[in-house]
């Protein structure tokens, strides 16, 4: 056995709010409480449940799964359609709780957030962890409401602590060490682990490897031998305590896509829907002060077609999905000048019933002052309101102001619920 995992005493700590959106409605609607309650993107039978209760997944209901297939499971299921700004409140309420015991804590997903006591003030670091915890599942209980539930782990890294987070939901409290370890590893899976999948399993088991303690007793060799890659060293870290995960990545593209909500919806009303997420884009760039040199557009037929003549050969097909993109010379963050790109390139897809669009901006540069090198006089203009509306959306809420062109496409194409980044929250 592999004796060299980290003994430092555990000092980072996952909280993960338990089934967010689910317990976030009922604690906005107490008549919920104790109800099976399944949240939807969209309130139709055929839309996909994105979150469940803790009394519907009790009825079987699974995240994924249909609307109308979960309630033959469970017909008293409620079904919600989701209400990003609730969940965005609780999100920033979180996070002023977090920012209370250490300045270095990080939001990995709008229900999930991790606290580094090791740069915390010392009164706050030396104090008991697990009554840290319990001090944190009280102030979500009285600063937010006393229907919200989360679960913490505390260990001496990232991934162990999510892995401690995850051991007894509800409500749990759990800790791992380099004394106990093992004996948590004992009762799990392969796939309990974050990040091992079906894919990293079957990697796994060629060399031999068939449970997480077999996982942590492999020597480096075997584990970059599964992985083929540096990934069978972080691993071999990963699982001994040893952080590994405290990266940041720089943002590579930004994109929205939307599934048209009917068939048969004429062309020039799916070019507004493509508006809308143009509109969408263009915000979350200059939210992380970039700016962009390259859109891509996308759609999905529902049936076959004859594709019409490309553009400088800048556009693909499989089966009936279409895309096509365009990358500029210099950069540009307007929603003028992303619309301008995106809208010729739709020119381009092929004829037949559009069921899907997406477009998405790349070749992303820091800094949102460039676009004036290009264009010129016109374009001081066009940026100046464009910071302006900006400063109107983020003061008064969301599509405040935006074009004529997209007014009516609201209520088809909301704003979904982000899971894995937090970067536009």
């Amino acid at each position: 056995m592999n004796n060299d995992c980290n003994t430092a005493r555990p000092l980072v700590m996952h909280i993960d709010l338990n089934s967010c959106f689910a317990t976030v409605e009922q604690q906005a609607r107490p008549q919920l409480r104790g109800r099976p309650v399944g949240i939807v993107n969209r309130a139709t039978d055929q839309t996909s449940i994105v979150t469940a209760s803790y009394e519907a997944k009790a009825m079987g209901v699974k995240l994924g799964m249909k609307l109308r297939d979960a309630r033959k499971l469970c017909p008293t299921l409620v079904g919600i359609e989701s209400d990003p700004p609730k969940y965005r409140y609780v999100y920033h309420k979180l996070m002023a709780i977090m920012s209370d015991y250490s300045p270095h804590f990080t939001m990995k997903s709008i229900d999930e957030g991790v606290i580094d006591f090791a740069q915390s003030p010392a009164s706050i670091r030396e104090r008991n962890l697990v009554e840290v915890g319990q001090e944190i599942k009280r102030r979500l209980r009285e600063e937010i409401g006393r229907a919200m539930r989360c679960n913490i782990g505390i260990a001496p890294n990232r991934f162990l602590a999510k892995t401690a987070a995850s051991l007894h939901k509800p409500d749990g409290l759990d800790i791992i060490t380099h004394e106990n370890l093992r004996a948590t590893l004992l009762d799990l899976s392969l796939q309990d682990l974050t990040g091992i999948a079906s894919r990293n399993e079957h990697r796994l088991n060629a060399v031999g490897i068939y449970t997480p303690l077999q996982m942590l007793d492999a020597d480096r060799a075997t584990l970059r031998l599964a992985f083929k890659s540096v990934v069978g060293d972080w691993w071999y870290q990963r699982l001994r305590g040893w952080e590994v995960d405290d990266v940041q990545y720089d943002m590579k593209s930004c994109g929205r896509q939307y599934v048209i909500e009917r068939r048969e919806l004429p062309r020039s009303d799916v070019l507004q829907r493509l508006h809308h997420l143009v509109e969408s884009v263009g915000t979350k760039l200059r939210s992380q002060g970039k700016s962009a040199r390259g859109v891509g557009v996308y759609a999905r037929l529902y049936a076959a077609s004859t594709p019409g003549e490309a553009t400088n050969g800048r556009w693909g097909r499989r089966g009936n999905y279409w895309h096509e993109t365009y990358l500029a010379p210099l950069p540009f963050y307007t929603n003028q000048a992303i619309w301008e790109i995106a809208r010729r390139l739709f020119e381009h897809v092929p004829n037949g019933d559009i069921r899907e669009i997406g477009v998405h901006c790349y070749h992303l540069h820091d800094g949102a002052d460039r676009q004036l090198v290009l264009f010129g006089d016109q374009f001081v203009r066009e940026q100046q309101v464009t910071w302006a509306i900006d400063e109107v959306n983020n003061r008064w809420g969301e599509r405040t102001i935006h074009s004529a062109d997209t007014l009516g496409t609201g209520i088809y194409v909301k704003q979904k619920i982000p899971f894995g980044s937090t970067r536009y929250l």
